[in-house]
């Protein structure tokens, strides 16, 4: 909602180029001021910056920065339908490139988060102008080629999560709020109003520096497809906040398609979790 509100003010490269560099400069700090992360980042080899540059390339600049041009082009409900749809992306690309297989169980339940994805946005209005579909296929696609390079990148354990958030968002917000220069000038950054820089301080330090480093944690131990399917279940954290905020009441259907979601979602981590467990 925070990203809908300041897309009125702000152009969306450099709404999102704001955002990155803020929490990749809070996040590189923090690294610089630990001997440890330090000697990390002078014992990584060409090939891992890389692999970490190119991560920061597409999750940042291609996938983020998608994102926001697709909410200012498109609504935000058709957007949010689109990434949900990741998930599915993920998983194929998960089989063939990282050998994460699911169990048929685990088949059976991302059919059901399906289901609830399908029933919480049915009716979904996809009619949309060339453009917008456009950039909806290019940020699914880059949304899931992302989350296998980062559970790539990560399942090693080989780099601390945070210089990983901090190395690669710092590399991509860069060059994503380079294009937004390009683009929009540099005066806009300098004409902005308070409520649009409170919206940029709020996002880069709470959703970005803070809640991209647990992403990348997290993406330690649980699979590419796994993580996906934890992050639609940001759909019921909207339905609250909605509710709080704005007093709009979910329909009967939604609260199914949420319940769904949820449910299917706890299921497989305890099916993984207990794989896992059986595994060791």
């Amino acid at each position: 909602m925070i990203i809908k509100f300041g897309l009125e003010e702000i152009p969306p490269l450099i709404f999102a180029g704001l955002r990155y560099l803020l929490g990749a400069v809070i996040l590189l700090v923090f690294i610089c001021s630990s001997r440890e992360h330090r000697n990390s980042l002078k014992n990584q080899s060409k090939n891992s910056w890389l692999t970490i540059g190119f991560y920061g390339i597409l999750f940042i600049t291609i996938t983020q920065g998608g994102q926001f041009i697709a909410l200012m082009l498109l609504p935000a409900i058709t957007v949010s339908f689109a990434l949900n749809l990741t998930i599915f992306v993920v998983i194929f690309l998960s089989i063939g490139i990282l050998r994460e297989v699911p169990s048929l169980l685990q088949i059976f339940l991302f059919m059901i988060a399906f289901l609830g994805i399908i029933l919480f946005f049915y009716p979904i209005d996809l009619s949309v102008e060339f453009f917008g579909l456009l950039v909806l296929i290019c940020l699914v696609i880059a949304n899931s080629l992302s989350s296998i390079l980062g559970r790539s990148i990560n399942r090693t354990k080989d780099v601390s999560p945070i210089i990983i958030t901090g190395v690669s968002m710092g590399i991509g917000s860069v060059i994503l709020i380079s294009f937004g220069i390009v683009v929009d000038g540099l005066l806009i950054i300098f004409s902005l109003s308070l409520l649009s820089v409170t919206y940029i301080i709020l996002l880069g330090v709470i959703n970005t520096a803070i809640a991209f480093t647990i992403w990348n944690k997290a993406m330690q131990r649980l699979r590419a497809m796994d993580i996906t399917l934890i992050n639609s279940t940001m759909l019921p954290q909207i339905v609250v906040l909605s509710i709080v905020f704005l007093g709009e009441m979910p329909i009967l259907k939604e609260w199914i398609g949420l319940a769904l979601i949820v449910i299917s979602t706890l299921l497989i981590q305890l099916s993984q979790a207990k794989q896992n467990s059986t595994g060791e």
